[in-house]
């Protein structure tokens, strides 16, 4: 089933979190989401576990800003990561190579 918003997003990468890919990871990310469901997140990957939070993280490694409609699109496989990227609707900085992960730990679509 499709997710439909950005709380649903987040709520549910706790469930979906692959720990076999996170083995060895340690990596906070900072997601800013932008527009009518705006919001931050942060999401803290350490020895096989993972936190999902609302709010902003003091050192993340990676932060990903985001349209909430293209964030939902992305996450629901509609809209391809590295598009996203090139095309401007996804910013990425900090560790770009860890953004590239986020659909390994977390596999929504």
């Amino acid at each position: 089933m499709a997710l439909t918003s950005v709380n649903e997003v987040f709520e549910k990468m706790p469930q979906v979190f692959n720990a076999a890919a996170a083995g060895g990871v340690n990596i906070i990310f900072q997601f800013n989401i932008t527009g009518s469901e705006s919001g931050e997140w942060y999401v803290v990957i350490k020895d096989g576990a993972c936190q999902v939070a609302k709010g902003v993280h003091d050192s993340p490694n990676t932060t990903l800003t985001m349209a909430d409609a293209d964030w939902v699109a992305m996450c629901n496989g509609t809209l391809n990561g590295m598009s996203a990227f090139m095309s401007g609707k996804l910013k990425v900085s900090g560790d770009i190579m860890a953004a590239q992960r986020i659909p390994s730990f977390f596999p929504l679509a």
